[in-house]
């Protein structure tokens, strides 16, 4: 059987790293040889692992201000991925929430899609993007660009000859939204990086980057209400809302360092996470550092954590319901286990995740070699 000479990874942008710089970087780790191609890319913000892979990159990252104002770009971003030279690699595999999958390689080349979601903003959360916008004329602009978008990226999605889902709930999208199974494999988690600590502090602990659809709004308002300490770890556009909605016990710590954050997530009461995720791969840390999650039920959480075991869910994103569960979370603190807890959360590995696309891979290779004739 012929095997695989060259490799590429395709990953939308390079501009900091959060949770699917995570899976890249856990890609490139895997294929040391592998070359990288990304729209747009700020090597200072991006991790040594991923910098020793030789990146190829876009048009757009020419552009003036392209990093900073990337959002404001979307509209070439179809056009720009599908400039990309492909051909010389034998296996590919596209790290995707938007429009990394709709790169055009030829028939002999396998693709491979790790899908973090089908694209939010055009499908799943359509409606809570279309009416945050707050101007009648970008409303009705963006439901005549997303009807066109929605038809691309449906289109693009029968380029991939494989896709992988970052979780049960992702594979569900994919199968709703495009009509493809996934295979599921969760993203890595460093828990290496990660200990318990032998001291808890009174605080509690929201963490994320602030955007409306994260919902800090509601540990702020629900812990400014019962008078609990919050700390909130993050930054983005929705800061300053959330710094009036938080009360005296509330603090906006903005971006920490790594190992602050590690620090943070080990001496918490419990980590409150109130957003719908494809995965979320903080609530995992916190547990890698035998800390309890409070968190939404509803998306990745449910797979992540076990209720009455690593945590608590609350189930809607209301604050009284938020409150509730708080205060039912206080009498049953001592109950929760941080070695359980940790236990728990190694099966998120990274080690568990590489060793699983691996043997994804070589399952795939020799199928995708027959069916294609190769």
């Amino acid at each position: 059987m012929r095997k695989w000479n060259r490799i590429a990874i395709v990953h939308q942008w390079l501009l900091s790293m959060r949770g699917a710089e995570r899976v890249a970087e856990a890609m490139c780790d895997l294929f040391p040889d592998a070359d990288l191609f990304t729209l747009i890319y700020v090597p200072e913000k991006i991790s040594p692992a991923i910098r020793r892979h030789k990146v190829r990159t876009s048009f757009l990252q020419k552009l003036p201000g392209s990093a900073r104002y990337h959002r404001r770009l979307a509209l070439l971003f179809p056009f720009a991925a599908e400039q990309f030279d492909l051909k010389d690699y034998d296996l590919v595999i596209s790290s995707d929430w938007g429009v990394a999958k709709s790169i055009i390689t030829r028939p002999e080349t396998c693709h491979v899609c790790y899908c973090h979601t089908p694209p939010r903003y055009a499908w799943s959360l359509y409606h809570f993007y279309r009416n945050f916008e707050t101007n009648w004329l970008e409303r009705f602009l963006m439901s005549g660009v997303m009807n066109y978008f929605r038809v691309w990226d449906l289109a693009t999605s029968f380029r991939v000859d494989y896709f992988i889902g970052n979780s049960q709930n992702v594979a569900r999208r994919i199968r709703k939204y495009y009509r493809r199974d996934a295979e599921v494999i969760y993203p890595p988690v460093d828990t290496c990086r990660f200990q318990m600590s032998d001291q808890v502090e009174d605080y509690y602990l929201s963490v994320g980057e602030l955007l409306p659809n994260k919902r800090h709004d509601l540990p702020i308002e629900a812990c400014s209400q019962l008078k609990r300490r919050l700390l909130v770890v993050g930054s983005g556009m929705d800061y300053k809302r959330l710094r009036q909605l938080a009360g005296p016990t509330v603090e906006l710590l903005g971006a920490v360092r790594d190992e602050e954050l590690a620090r943070l997530y080990a001496r918490c009461r419990a980590l409150i996470f109130p957003a719908e995720e494809d995965f979320g791969i903080i609530p995992v840390e916190v547990q890698a550092a035998g800390r309890p999650v409070i968190a939404y039920r509803a998306g990745g959480a449910m797979e992540t954590v076990v209720e009455g075991v690593t945590g608590m869910f609350f189930n809607k994103q209301e604050v009284a319901s938020l409150q509730e569960v708080i205060l039912a979370f206080e009498t049953k603190e001592s109950s929760f286990d941080p070695e359980t807890i940790r236990q728990h959360a190694l099966q998120f590995d990274l080690e568990v995740f590489q060793s699983r696309l691996m043997d994804f891979l070589q399952r795939k290779w020799p199928e995708y070699l027959e069916n294609y004739g190769c």
